[in-house]
């Protein structure tokens, strides 16, 4: 074994940042036998020096992220400070002085991911981050090593914690939305501010990084259709047992059947119980990968939290150090394919739509006869009347997503339609 220890220089001490720091003070003794040298936490970069850290040095404290990264004798920075800056100046710093980069920041390397790849190869450096989506599943690896030599065609998956703990409870106990959201608040899965959780952002980052990698393409956060959860009521949880079915926030990654193009998309949608998906309870993570040689594979566990992320941050910080006394690197940025990513309106996805209408003879006739002008094939439908007013529920065939769209605006038009109560993606069929 080398006896001159890897240097590490952390960025960010907070929940992830606390436990990378202590798994590699307990762990030290098992983490040089797995590298094959040591392991030295050689700075930490935080905010406010003055928090006591319980386990670390208050002598490798700092609030110069900057200097810390520009140091040289640095091997490998992990940054787990997120957002878009300073990380993307600190870790670009970071592989221009010769250290390679261990990553959780998911909305930088969902917008920047790109030129950071071209940043590190540059420089002969290693950017991971396995802890960027789905917390400590092992995801990121098994889709740019384990999968590198089959065909991956669809990526599905629920990769929000607290989303699903909400959705979860809607589901189980028949809370309404901000019931949940306070009680996932009170146990700790929600923020304070959840805007980024519910409406759908942080999914909507992952997802382009998930499709990136599977599909071998560009995409970046802003080609992900997004929609949030946050209007999703006991009425279409009620809808949706009806149907065998029950209600995720997913995101989903596909290639097109020709294999020309590519989507990514965030946004609640009705799942059949027979779904592995459907399964996944409180603020568990898994994501559902279908190939053409693997056939379809589940990756299950928790998505968040300090421990859980760590173990993914971690994981890769012994595999860029074995690549460190190798004078190696591994898997870099892999986009040989440029597959546009087409736009939402032209997925093909199956609708349940709740009107309130009139109820009077020739409503159905009237609702039938939009849905053809727009070449919208039913499945099903059901209706439920009484004082003169009606529920009317349809559910579709597959159709491409801005004929459904077209559809409900036309439907909002006809006077004997009150207003559209609901509208959801059926998925998972």
């Amino acid at each position: 074994m080398r006896t001159r220890p890897l240097k590490v220089a952390l960025l960010g001490c907070g929940v992830v940042g606390s436990e990378v720091a202590r798994i590699m003070t307990t762990h030290a003794d098992d983490l040089a036998a797995r590298i094959g040298a040591p392991v030295e936490l050689a700075g930490v970069a935080v905010r406010r020096p003055s928090k006591v850290r319980e386990g670390i040095d208050p002598e490798l404290v700092t609030t110069d992220a900057m200097a810390l990264v520009k140091r040289g004798d640095i091997d490998v920075v992990v940054e787990v400070i997120g957002g878009v800056e300073p990380a993307r100046t600190l870790i670009t710093t970071a592989f221009e002085h010769g250290a390679s980069v261990v990553s959780a920041n998911k909305a930088l390397l969902a917008q920047d991911g790109a030129a950071l790849h071209a940043a590190a190869e540059e420089h002969g450096r290693d950017l991971y981050y396995e802890a960027a989506v789905a917390g400590a599943i092992p995801l990121i690896r098994p889709l740019r090593e384990s999968l590198a030599g089959d065909k991956v065609n669809r990526v599905l998956g629920i990769v929000n914690g607290t989303t699903n703990f909400i959705l979860d409870k809607m589901d189980t106990s028949g809370a309404g939305y901000s019931e949940a959201l306070d009680e996932a608040t009170a146990l700790g899965y929600a923020e304070a501010d959840p805007t980024a959780d519910v409406e759908g952002f942080d999914a909507a980052a992952k997802a382009a990084i998930l499709a990136g990698i599977a599909f071998h393409t560009r995409v970046r956060l802003d080609d992900v259709y997004r929609e949030g959860m946050t209007e999703v009521t006991a009425a279409d949880f009620a809808s949706a047992k009806r149907m065998g079915c029950t209600i995720k926030l997913l995101a989903i990654c596909e290639r097109a059947a020709d294999g020309g193009s590519v989507t990514a998309r965030v946004h609640p949608a009705m799942i059949p119980l027979t779904h592995p998906l459907a399964s996944v309870r409180g603020a568990y993570n898994a994501v559902f990968v279908e190939s053409d040689a693997a056939g379809q594979l589940m990756f299950y566990g928790p998505g968040a939290g300090g421990s859980p992320t760590a173990s993914a941050v971690l994981g890769d910080l012994v595999a860029v150090c074995r690549n460190r006394l190798n004078d190696a690197t591994g898997p870099g940025d892999s986009a040989y394919t440029q597959l546009p990513v087409s736009p939402m309106g032209e997925v093909v996805t199956r609708y349940h739509i709740s009107l309130d209408v009139a109820d009077k003879p020739g409503v159905l006739a009237q609702v039938a006869t939009v849905f053809a002008e727009h070449g919208v094939s039913i499945d099903t439908v059901r209706q439920q009347g009484k004082d003169g007013e009606a529920s009317l529920v349809v559910v579709t065939h597959r159709a491409p997503d801005a004929a459904l769209n077209g559809t409900v605006e036309a439907l909002r038009k006809l006077d004997t339609v009150r207003g559209v109560a609901s509208i959801m993606r059926v998925e998972g069929e």
